[in-house]
């Protein structure tokens, strides 16, 4: 039986401690979960005790993250390392990553992608193998690219692979330009994504970098993998879980870049599953959206006004559409600041993007 691993989560805001050992005990390999108010503390935890992962927050008195991060990296060179913080400086992600993190998530975006952070967590924990790029180790660098186009960051992606080096420019989730050799541009941006291992690093951004990619990432991204899986042949199992792997990549990129809640695509009564992508309330959103159709197709039945194509509505909270299709049913819900004349052609444009 494998042993249980640890994680170590550092951070002197008590509640965020406790909503952190919360989070991190639904992996599915159940690690132990300890937790220190202080970075001294931290230090003499890992002293006493052999520890997988480290998450740390960076702002602390006394003793810093970088500080702890720093005799980490002299004195415990296996141990994982994460740095979750809320602060969005482009220098301190630089300097983290310059320690030898492996990750660097804000702690906004880290709860709206609860998910693909365990994925991550869960990543550090279970691979052994030098394989895969530093940061996701079982993950692929597109995952990298997407998590930076995620939270709309501006960066330069330095990649190393032996000799080869390759620079990836975004600005605010935006793809800018990308260079490997003397190649620049789209086929740069392809021929780097083909790379399986090697490391990277987060620089400062260069605004002023000249534009060669003018095509979104999400369609970049799929035109790559379409083109890997076809010059690989992988076992079918593989092939299907990496494929729903980029799919639920793709589609968390889609919802943030286009400032969507959560999306719910509900098929018809006995013909399929719900899913749900930005929302732990799946079933219960769900539910209602069955039952919300069903109540207007009576209506609509009733007034004899024909198939309705859309319901709108909102609360305090978040506005919601309901744009109904042949094959499925997506609820979308939409911060209320977004205005109101715009959201059903917001909706359209998400859904109509989905599953092409």
């Amino acid at each position: 039986m494998a042993a249980q691993h640890k994680i170590l989560i550092v951070d002197d805001d008590a509640d965020w401690l406790d909503v952190c050992r919360e989070m991190l005990s639904h992996l599915p390999t159940k690690p132990e979960i300890r937790t220190a108010g202080a970075g001294a503390r931290a230090i003499s935890m890992l002293d006493s005790q052999p520890f997988r992962l480290l998450i740390c927050d960076l702002k602390m008195p006394k003793m810093d993250g970088l500080q702890v991060l720093s005799i980490v990296k002299r004195r415990f060179p296996d141990l994982r390392t994460v740095v979750l913080t809320a602060l969005e400086d482009e220098e301190f992600r630089s300097r983290a990553y310059s320690l030898g993190v492996d990750l660097f998530w804000l702690k906004p975006d880290m709860q709206q992608n609860t998910k693909m952070f365990l994925d991550c967590v869960e990543s550090l924990l279970g691979s052994e193998k030098n394989s895969g790029f530093r940061g996701i180790q079982s993950k692929s660098l597109m995952d990298i690219i997407q998590l930076e186009c995620m939270s709309r960051n501006s960066t330069m992606l330095r990649i190393t692979r032996g000799p080869l080096v390759a620079k990836i420019w975004i600005q605010d989730g935006e793809l800018l330009d990308a260079e490997v050799g003397n190649v620049r541009g789209e086929a740069a941006f392809h021929k780097i994504l083909a790379w399986k291992s090697g490391t990277f690093e987060n620089l400062p951004a260069e605004p002023l970098r000249e534009r060669t990619i003018q095509r979104s990432i999400n369609a970049l991204l799929l035109e790559t993998a379409q083109s890997i899986d076809e010059t690989t042949e992988p076992a079918q199992t593989e092939f299907i879980e990496r494929a729903d792997h980029r799919k639920t990549v793709w589609r968390l990129a889609l919802l943030a870049a286009e400032g969507a809640e959560f999306v719910i695509t509900v098929p018809p009564e006995g013909q399929g599953k719900s899913e749900a992508w930005g929302t732990p309330n799946a079933e219960q959103f769900a539910i209602w959206t069955r039952r919300a159709g069903e109540a207007i197709k009576r209506l609509s039945d009733r007034i004899e006004a024909g198939p309705l194509a859309f319901i709108a509505g909102g609360s305090m909270e978040r506005r919601l559409i309901m744009l109904i299709r042949e094959q499925k049913t997506f609820l979308v819900a939409w911060p209320t600041e977004i205005a109101e004349g715009e959201l059903l052609e917001k909706t359209k444009k998400l859904v109509a993007s989905w599953d092409s």
